[in-house]
């Protein structure tokens, strides 16, 4: 095993967009007329946004369809992704991003957000320089924890699975890294709900998975 290539989610790890989503979603209910309970918006998490309206139109039996929900919250997501202060790069990220660039890491973005959300953010942070592919859980037919979306993030990488290194927030992308084969490193943010149990190493800091502090692992 050698470290080749890491492969981010974004959501929780790169940026925190949750606040902009859930502000969005529940924008989104309203518009619709339902109520979602906490519980049942928590259900949601690692789903991509077509996941997430089919599961309301089951649930609540609306007459819309997953593109017409999923227009109405893009429209709420991009005016809060515009006018937000406080949405900014997570502390520390960059830093580990260039880290791994000026070390030959490849870098690949493998996220559940849709692929608007994944440019809006690059373009925003000028990421693109740093990462050799993104690819978006919107555009496969498994959501998290499906293994496929790190498994296809390995290949764009041109790595076998035990020279790649997941960078995970959620249990269910924890668990489809464990599924893949593919070594996780957890990144728990102080008031984090998730199961981490799986993860190979959990760190609260990205400044703990520079290459010199985790080679003992490759």
């Amino acid at each position: 095993m050698a470290l080749k290539a890491v492969l981010f989610d974004m959501d929780g790890v790169i940026v925190d967009t949750e606040p902009l989503h859930s502000k969005a979603y529940f924008k989104t209910f309203d518009d619709l007329g339902i109520e979602v309970s906490e519980e049942f918006y928590a259900s949601f998490t690692g789903n991509s946004t077509k996941k997430v309206c089919e599961k309301l139109i089951e649930r609540f039996d609306l007459k819309e369809s997953h593109e017409e929900i999923t227009a109405i919250k893009r429209r709420y997501f991009k005016y809060l992704f515009d006018h937000d202060e406080e949405f900014d790069l997570l502390p520390g990220v960059l830093d580990l991003i260039k880290h791994y660039h000026e070390n030959g890491v490849k870098l690949v973005l493998a996220s559940s957000a849709s692929n608007n959300t994944i440019n809006w953010v690059f373009e925003r942070f000028n990421l693109n320089p740093y990462f050799v592919g993104k690819i978006s859980g919107a555009d496969l037919k498994e959501s998290k924890p499906n293994p496929e979306i790190f498994l296809k993030a390995a290949e764009i990488a041109g790595e076998i699975p035990n020279n790649c290194m997941v960078i995970e927030d959620s249990t269910n992308g924890i668990l489809a890294a464990n599924r893949a084969g593919i070594f996780c490193a957890g990144y728990q943010s102080q008031d984090s709900q998730q199961d981490f149990s799986l993860a190979n190493i959990v760190v609260g800091k990205f400044k703990d998975l520079e290459i010199d502090k985790i080679k003992v692992h490759f």
